[in-house]
């Protein structure tokens, strides 16, 4: 009985390997978890890519959505289709056969959802907050936000990229839960299509007692999504009117696709 258990045992060997077995695991678990959706990888004509990585896509799981809105499975193929785009109009923009190489919009540009006017089919419904209340509500519709700093830009005329006057600002669509300005809604002239549409706050400037957007010109107002609420707009919608604008920063014009020199 003069022996001590562990006695000849390096116990600070044992602690430190048992560690990076842990980190090691850890480091499969959240690789793994985070390719549960956009995985196996795929080129942009929907073949397999062969770099697949040396980890395995994890096996399915159901997340149960909050406020009533069902549930979502992933990884699987059916909800990987629902995200996949098949109708955009592109074409390779070199004749090699490799990857990487980028591709160009086919007939409109503004609306092909190619290069910087790509969006992705998210969910046709509004973005909720914790108590289930869409989060993105138009200013006029509420009565417990004001313009407490700053310009208020509401009345103010919008000026496109070319210096076309399309319209005057109606109202500012807010994130309640955050307090910030998403959306500017412009009332648009007759001669640029009428009716309302909306503009990201990031694409606007206010200066000089005028709201200018520079990203597109007046001729492409009319074409600016719309939202099928007067009230709330959707999570696609969202993507659909920043992907136009956004669009227009490169295919607005010619020359801002030709090169600079």
């Amino acid at each position: 009985m003069e022996a001590t258990f562990f006695g000849n045992f390096d116990l600070a060997s044992l602690s430190i390997w048992l560690f990076w077995i842990f980190f090691a695991l850890l480091i499969y678990y959240l690789q793994t978890e985070n390719m549960r959706e956009g995985y196996p990888l795929e080129n942009e004509d929907g073949t397999l890519a062969p770099n697949q990585g040396p980890f395995p896509v994890p096996n399915p799981k159901t997340f149960k959505l909050m406020h009533g809105r069902g549930e979502v499975t992933v990884p699987s193929p059916e909800n990987e289709a629902a995200h996949r785009r098949a109708d955009l109009a592109m074409e390779r923009s070199s004749f090699g056969t490799s990857n990487g190489y980028p591709y160009d919009p086919t007939g409109d540009a503004m609306t092909a959802g190619v290069g910087s006017g790509s969006w992705v089919p998210r969910r046709d419904v509004p973005e909720l907050d914790g108590h289930g209340h869409a989060k993105i509500v138009p200013m006029g519709k509420t009565e417990t936000f004001r313009v407490s700093a700053g310009r208020d830009p509401r009345g103010l005329p919008v000026v496109a990229g070319d210096g076309a006057v399309v319209g005057t600002i109606g109202d500012m669509w807010i994130d309640a839960p955050e307090q910030l300005i998403r959306y500017l809604e412009i009332e648009l002239n007759a001669e640029h299509g009428g009716g309302n549409r909306l503009v990201p706050m990031t694409f606007c400037r206010i200066w000089g007692g005028k709201v200018k957007i520079n990203s597109i010109y007046g001729k492409h107002f009319a074409a600016v999504p719309l939202t099928k609420s007067s009230t709330q707009i959707t999570l696609l919608e969202e993507e659909k009117i920043s992907a136009y604008y956004g669009g227009g920063i490169l295919y607005a014009s010619q020359d801002r696709l030709d090169p600079l020199l």
